[in-house]
């Protein structure tokens, strides 16, 4: 796997509270942290645009159980899926400048 065994738990499990997720603390994290930035503002948008995972699905061409498992912290989303999702919601997902854990 490239990065090593970095990628071996998921983000979520990098937190010293799971259950915090997407707030948890992941400062000795920082791929960890991107994660849950990018997991905490594609909820923000889904929220306010009261738009469900099976829409977004279908305009992104992202698989809902995907994006269902980047929105809880449960897998490590690739370029592509980012790319795709910020295309779909004309929205920038991935965060700028230095990731700040939560």
């Amino acid at each position: 796997m490239v990065g090593g065994r970095a990628r071996s738990a998921a983000p979520r499990e990098l937190a010293e509270d799971p259950q915090a997720w997407p707030h948890a603390d992941l400062a000795c994290h920082p791929a960890a942290a991107v994660v849950q930035q990018i997991a905490a503002g594609l909820a923000g948008v889904l929220a306010e645009r009261r738009l469900s995972l099976r829409a977004l699905a279908a305009s992104s061409g992202v698989n809902r159980q995907s994006i269902a498992d980047l929105l809880a912290g449960r897998s490590w989303p690739d370029v592509a899926t980012i790319a795709l999702l910020e295309t779909a919601l004309a929205v920038r997902l991935w965060p700028q400048g230095t990731p700040t854990p939560r």
